[in-house]
């Protein structure tokens, strides 16, 4: 998506979604998630004493709201919150949804170029210095061990063929999986990041009506857990509704708008306590093909990220102290009741949601 393109888009009741688009609502720094449940009794956040009653009552539900979760239960899960009378769920201010401009972004202290085509520099850096390391390491070797010409292209050939199974096999997983992994354990900072970044999927999918079912931070905590190697980190959620549009061939406007928040969330955390994105370009490429599928021109492919850009930044900023503390509670592996009840004892007292 050019988002240097001008246009509006005037979104009708419903829009017609082409059959072949198999979409749902899977925020993923490249793909899906897995699931975290704890137990509420170690919940970290702590209402104000006048809200004890409220908490104990949102305890219980959230409690019930987690084992319906697990097992599977979405639409149990999802009934559960909506007689919660919780404050956050579904009541997220938006901006009005009308023709904006780059001007009007910037307007607002928005630099799209800034985090709509994201580089993982951070992971990056991790890689080579693990190439660098292990040519440093390779040498020493060389030194100590004195290996044949034979011995070396012997070495050389069978670590090829290793990276060529995983490249095939795997579409590269395994050494996505042990990047990941080394990336967590030797920065703190791309260990943070990616737990920010979850964190505004979450943040925003709430806050705009839509249950976050599960969530993971590393491809090892999601390969231990589904056996699967082509996931990073990323959080699902609870998108029955989502679902029924897209499979009865009619897309409406209000889940047309809540997906494009929630896709762009991530890199809008990033932007907003980085000034830049670098993770997230599955999010970007998802919305672009969602776009596609619905045979929307670039120009109201444009209009329609333009406001959910503003919209996400926008909510995003009013609430950043309760990223940061979700960030932190989602790196302790929270399960998804013990989020919201922090999302909401943060929110006692909030003017605006």
């Amino acid at each position: 998506m050019d988002v240097a393109s001008r246009g509006c888009l005037i979104l009708h009741s419903y829009i017609v979604v082409p059959k072949p688009w198999k979409g749902n609502l899977i925020a993923a720094r490249p793909y899906c998630s897995s699931i975290f449940i704890t137990s509420l009794s170690t919940v970290l956040v702590r209402c104000d004493a006048g809200n004890a009653t409220q908490q104990e009552s949102w305890t219980s539900i959230l409690q019930r709201v987690d084992l319906e979760l697990a097992a599977g239960n979405e639409t149990q899960a999802l009934s559960l919150l909506e007689t919660a009378n919780l404050k956050g769920f579904g009541q997220a201010a938006q901006v009005p949804q009308r023709l904006y401009s780059l001007a009007d972004l910037r307007l607002n202290d928005i630099d799209t170029s800034r985090f709509l085509s994201p580089v993982d520099t951070t992971l990056g850096n991790v890689q080579r210095n693990l190439q660098i390391a292990a040519a440093l390491g390779g040498i020493v070797i060389w030194q100590a061990l004195q290996p044949s010409q034979i011995q070396v292209l012997s070495a050389l050939v069978a670590l090829l063929l290793v990276s060529g199974i995983d490249l095939v096999v795997y579409n590269g997983g395994v050494q996505a999986l042990l990047l990941d992994t080394i990336g967590r354990i030797t920065s703190e900072k791309y260990k943070n990041r990616v737990a920010q970044h979850e964190a505004g999927h979450f943040l925003v999918a709430y806050l705009l009506g839509i249950l976050p079912k599960d969530y993971t931070l590393s491809s090892l905590d999601a390969y231990l857990k589904e056996g699967s190697l082509s996931v990073q980190a990323g959080t699902r959620f609870v998108d029955t509704k989502f679902q029924e549009e897209v499979n009865s061939g009619k897309l409406s406007a209000g889940s047309l708008n809540k997906y494009s928040c929630i896709a762009l969330a991530g890199v809008s955390t990033e932007y907003l306590l980085y000034g830049l994105a670098e993770g997230g370009l599955a999010d970007i490429q998802q919305l672009d093909g969602l776009m596609r599928s619905l045979n929307f021109t670039q120009m109201k492919a444009d209009s329609q990220v333009r406001w959910a850009v503003l919209n996400t930044v926008t909510i995003l900023r009013r609430h950043k102290n309760i990223l940061l503390k979700l960030a932190s509670a989602m790196l302790s592996n929270k399960s998804v009741g013990e989020c919201i009840e922090l999302i909401e004892c943060e929110l006692q007292g909030a003017v605006d949601i």
